[in-house]
């Protein structure tokens, strides 16, 4: 008989996301998990080291919160609308604190997730050539081929304490399935320690198994799944709800005065028990506006099989 991983959001982040980790929540543009992101917020955590591929809003948020005092990352800033602004105070002005960053090229970093999970000391790549990144980082490091003795750089694994990803659905054991825009969840959850898989409906093992090339990250790897019904808000979910641009419109002037983002938080994460008084407080209006819509695949035959 299958164990049941389902736990809620406050009790997978308060047995799995501890102080001082190494964390990454990954989602390439869709699929972020901010909900994730706010119960994090609203349990105190500090001196994370968060990892992202392209950290935007919701590491803002977190970072503005107070819960990092390092960024991992290839690429920052509010997707569409400018900078990351409570970042950037701690970059540039130490304020309130400063804000150690890591940064690499968006291959770089799946290079690094890619080490990570198949256990390698360094991975190879030759696409830093001409960049100045190796300058800012020592620890992309110039190397020597040992087939051709061509140069090449090499990057660190990256081996997470704690990934969160979301998908679209997954089943009590942890098999999550994903569709749409893909990113490094893969990589990302193959490299951690342990794995929080957050998905908008739980579904049977039968409904995995009749679809299985969509599942994306195996129960195997995975340690808690939280059933969490619009939990990227304002990134959205592929076939559930959309991208919500006038948040992060909005979200440059909120982010760029500190007593302004503190009213903010106060409001929408530690005023709020849980996500589900967050979507009921965003509003029915608000939502209908951001109904995806139907766009339904074609079937596939898989035939019979023993």
């Amino acid at each position: 008989m299958t164990t049941s991983k389902v736990t809620s959001m406050h009790d997978a982040v308060a047995d799995l996301v501890r102080d001082g980790d190494t964390m990454a929540i990954e989602g390439f543009t869709h699929l972020i998990c901010f909900a994730a992101g706010h119960e994090i917020i609203r349990q105190g955590r500090r001196d994370l080291t968060l990892c992202r591929m392209t950290p935007d809003v919701i590491y803002d948020q977190m970072i503005g919160a107070g819960v990092a005092s390092k960024l991992v990352f290839s690429w920052l800033g509010n997707p569409g609308v400018g900078s990351l602004h409570a970042i950037r105070r701690r970059l540039e002005r130490a304020d309130p604190e400063p804000l150690e960053i890591e940064e690499y090229s968006h291959f770089g970093m799946v290079c690094r997730y890619v080490a990570g999970a198949s256990r390698l000391p360094f991975f190879p790549l030759r696409s830093y050539f001409e960049s100045d990144l190796p300058k800012a980082n020592p620890r992309i490091v110039r190397m020597e081929s040992p087939y051709d003795g061509e140069p090449v750089y090499a990057v660190p694994p990256l081996n997470p304490d704690v990934t969160i990803v979301h998908a679209q659905r997954a089943d009590a054991s942890g098999n999550a399935q994903i569709w749409g825009l893909l990113g490094c969840q893969k990589e990302a959850a193959f490299a951690a320690s342990r794995v929080i898989v957050v998905c908008e409906e739980l579904v049977g093992e039968a409904v995995v198994r009749r679809d299985p090339n969509r599942t994306a990250i195996p129960g195997i790897v995975v340690d808690a799944v939280v059933v969490e019904p619009r939990a990227c808000h304002p990134s959205y979910a592929q076939g559930y709800y959309d991208r919500d641009n006038t948040f992060y419109r909005d979200w440059d002037a909120v982010a760029r005065d500190p007593s302004v983002l503190e009213a903010w938080l106060g409001e929408w994460v530690y005023g709020l028990a849980s996500h589900a008084e967050y979507v009921e407080k965003l509003g029915a209006e608000r939502w209908a506006s951001l109904a995806a819509g139907e766009a339904w695949s074609d079937p596939v035959n898989y035939g019979e099989y023993a």
